[in-house]
Formats: C-alpha cells, structure tokens, sequence
C-alpha cells in the first residue's frame, strides 16, 4: 500500500454547487403492518367482540374501513384477510366466519404505518435499469434513500429521475401509493452455499449433516421444512438438535426473495424490515450497477440489518428492482457498517471497500459475493477533520485516472463531512491521492435534525463531466450536489 496526494499548503478550495434538488419526506405515503394488541388473550378479545356483531353491524363497519382506506392501498382485502389469518393461527383458532366478518376482525389487527414520517435520508444513487425514450445526452437514475417511521424504524424506499445533458435534474413525482416488497414463498436455496453459511456461524458439522444430507442440491423452504422434521425424528436423543434447528430456520429466514407486482413502479417500491435481524431497521443501502466480465449487468447493494443490539451486513441482488434477493454476507470480514461493493470485478476478484474495524478503510477481495474472509488496511484518520473515524460514501467509480472513492469523516463534536480519494484501477490498495479538506461540510443552514452536524452519502454518479452528488443533512432531508469531475480528479492527482 503507498501513499499519495497528502498535499501541504493552501489551495482554493474545490467549487462544490449545491443544486436547487430536495428530497423531503411525504408522511402521506404509508404502508400496512399487522397490528398486535398486546398478544393472544387481547387478540381472542377482539375476535369474540367482532363474533359478537350482527351481519348488519358487520357489513357497515366494513364498508367504513373501505370507504376510508381503499384508495391508500393497492389491495386491502387481501390484507385485512392476511392479517385475519395471522391472528387465527396466534391464537389456534379456526372458526368459519363469513368473509366480511374475516376482513372486519383483520381491520382491527391492522395498522398504518408512515415509512417516511421521521426523516428521508442516506441517499445512493445509479443509472436506471431502463434508459428508454431519452433526449441525447439524459441519464435516468434510481435513488435509494433510508426512510424512518415511528419508533425509528428504517426501511428503503426508491426515487427516481432524469439528468439532462444541460446538468438539469428532473425528479420525477413520487406516487402516493407505496407498495411494500412481499416475500415469495418456497424460495429456492443453494445447498452448498447454505452449508457454508452454517458452517460460518459455528453450527456443527454434524448436526447439520442430519437436515442437509435430505435435501437436494437446490431446495425451497418447505422442503427445508420437511427435512427438519424428519431429522428430528431421526436425530440421538443426547444430540444437542434443537439449538442447531433454531440456527437453520434463522439462516433461512435471513435469506429471501422479494417481489413487486410487475406493473409498479420502482418508486413505489419499499422495503421493510421482514426478519428478526432487521426488526429495528434497515440501514444505509449502498446500491452499484455491477458489471460482470461478460457484460452481464445487476444491481447489488449492502445494507446493514439491526434488531436492536448487533448490526448484521446484508447484500440485496436486483435486475430490475421488481424482484429482489436478500442475502445474509458471511465470512471473517464480514463485521460492522459501510461496505460497498467495486462496480465491476478486479483481476477476476470481486472487491468491496469496508470499515471492518468502526475506524479505519479496508479492501477486500473475495471470488463469492456472500463471502468475505479476509481484509487489507487501506487508509487510517490521516486529517482533523476524519480523526475519529473515516468510512465509504459509497461504492468507488470508476474514471480513467483511477477509482474515485468518495469517504466521510468524522470530527470535533461528532461533525460528519464528506471527501474523496483515488485509488489505482488494477491496485485499490494503492492511494493515488486524498482530499486534506472535505469536499462537503455541514453549512449553518444544514447542522440542525435528528443528528445535529451530518453530512452522509451512500452513493454518488458519474454523468457528462460531472460528479452527482446526493447527501443526507442532520439524517433529516436529502439534498444533491455538483461537482466537475475534472476538477476533482486534478486535484487528487497532482
């Protein structure tokens, strides 16, 4: 690893133009949630209180809720018949209500919740899958940002938008209707990779042996199901199986697949915590259009899943943002915040830029995306500014005179600002040059929100000569700025 580019003396400063773009939160746009009471006894209360109406009573207090809520969501009878399902298989219950009198019980175990309600921040930012009906010289983009509810719960939503050749930025109207990511049973899972991830998180060999060596080289939940019930009939009585059972199903549950109906837009888009890992939030998506050395493209991005107590990092897999996989990453570097993928592989690798250690940089390389086992240092808190710690904004991009890597630091009283370094393109771990001022500081205007003096990405883009750069202020709104490539790129390698 060398060193470059720690520049003495004073310069101009680098012309960092904040656009007139601001992505605020719409507390409008809300999504559904099963609605727990406070657990059995209160949920068979509610499901005797509604038994106990007549049809008429029944029929009027449904169409109230239709009359209130239909036009807020895509399909609310098939959630308020969920949710009645849910609660009946709480509580071991299989009555034959009528179909209204089902809907109206899953109206009273349902409830609204504002994803966007607390903040609309820690934006990334790509080229849209779809580059169709274009003027010259336009990028459509996808943005993802980290939007948080009551109890500050964190799920990702998506905006979208056009670039034009003139450096205008045209979002386009964010629809009212937001549609969470479901997921799709009997997803398919491959069975060695499976194993391995057990084997990482110290699940004996042979205990596992039991469930696996049942199933075949691809399998789906329910056949894991299945083999998990066989291989408790057949496992020792002094084989510690239970314990190995809970590892399987977390594992599983974990890994999943996600879809939107293929008719939404990826605006409409959200995804909500959904396991255990993430019952707190889920944190930070750092998105890249990746391409494959045989020009296959796919859009990945590492977020961080948190429960409350311990951060987990996961990776999403996308070629459409329609249909999405979520994956647990694994490996003895796969720890803490901020890892982001390189857009393309390096010498065959994938690569992915990290802070293993809360602290410093790191560079990985592994030949499985899910797995990461070892770490080089790539950069330490060099300048005042980054003394506490310094981290990714992001996914590097790639220019001709190296990766560009856009960093954060943190200072004086928690202060979060944002710069930039250059790494060799054959080399990451080799330092062309770093920035020793940040690009972006926190202005009066923008130190005051949730987290007093932040400014954060999680994803930049590279367009017609330009560095377009989204970030979050205070974790409250999400703004956009502009800065010319060539300008920076001079600055970093002279």
């Amino acid at each position: 690893m060398s060193r470059a580019g720690n520049h003495k003396g004073r310069r101009d400063a680098l012309k960092v133009r904040r656009l007139p773009v601001t992505f605020i939160s719409d507390i409008r746009r809300v999504i559904t949630r099963f609605f727990d009471p406070g657990g059995e006894a209160r949920i068979r209360g509610i499901i005797e209180r509604v038994s106990g109406l007549s049809g008429g009573q029944v029929d009027r207090l449904l169409d109230e809720v239709f009359l209130k809520f239909r036009a807020r969501h895509d399909n609310i009878v098939s959630v308020l018949d969920e949710n009645y399902r849910t609660a009946m298989a709480m509580v071991d219950r299989s009555d034959d209500f009528s179909h209204n009198r089902r809907l109206l019980i899953g109206s009273y175990l349902t409830a609204e919740y504002s994803i966007e309600s607390a903040a609309l921040f820690n934006p990334s930012i790509v080229p849209h899958h779809n580059q169709r009906d274009l003027p010259d010289g336009a990028v459509r983009f996808v943005m993802s940002l980290r939007a948080t509810g009551e109890g500050h719960v964190s799920s990702i939503v998506f905006r979208t938008g056009v670039i034009t050749s003139d450096h205008q930025i045209q979002i386009d109207p964010c629809p009212r209707l937001a549609r969470p990511v479901r997921i799709v049973p009997d997803k398919q899972y491959d069975k060695r990779l499976f194993r391995r991830k057990l084997r990482e998180i110290g699940v004996p060999d042979e205990t596992v042996a039991l469930v696996m060596d049942r199933l075949a080289d691809s399998f789906t939940s329910a056949q894991l199901e299945h083999a998990i019930t066989e291989a408790r009939e057949a496992a020792p009585e002094k084989l510690p199986f239970e314990n190995t059972l809970q590892d399987i199903r977390w594992l599983a549950n974990s890994n999943y697949h996600l879809e939107l109906p293929r008719e939404a837009e990826v605006s409409e888009a959200v995804i909500f915590p959904q396991t255990s890992n993430e019952s707190h939030g889920i944190e930070d998506l750092r998105m890249v259009r990746f391409v494959d050395d045989d020009g296959t493209v796919n859009y990945y991005g590492t977020y961080t899943a948190f429960d409350g107590y311990r951060v987990l990092p996961q990776l999403i897999e996308t070629s459409d943002f329609l249909s999405v996989g979520v994956h647990t990453i694994n490996g003895a570097c796969a720890q803490n915040k901020g890892m982001a993928l390189f857009p393309r592989r390096i010498g065959g690798h994938y690569v992915m830029c990290s802070r293993i250690d809360g602290e410093n940089l790191f560079i990985m390389y592994s030949d499985i995306v899910h797995f990461w086992e070892t770490a080089e240092l790539l950069q330490t808190p060099r300048s005042p500014w980054e003394f506490i710690q310094i981290g990714n904004c992001g996914s590097p991009l790639e220019t001709p005179e190296g990766w560009l890597l856009l960093t954060h630091g943190v200072g004086p009283m928690r202060t979060y600002c944002i710069g930039a370094m250059l790494l060799d393109l054959n080399d990451p771990l080799k330092v062309i040059g770093c920035l020793d001022e940040p690009l972006i500081t926190p202005t009066e205007k923008e130190r005051d929100g949730y987290v007093p003096n932040v400014a954060y990405s999680c994803g930049a883009m590279i367009h017609n000569g330009q560095l377009y750069l989204p970030f979050a202020t205070s974790d409250m709104i999400t703004r956009m700025a502009m800065i010319s490539l060539d300008s920076l790129l001079n600055r970093l390698v002279s």
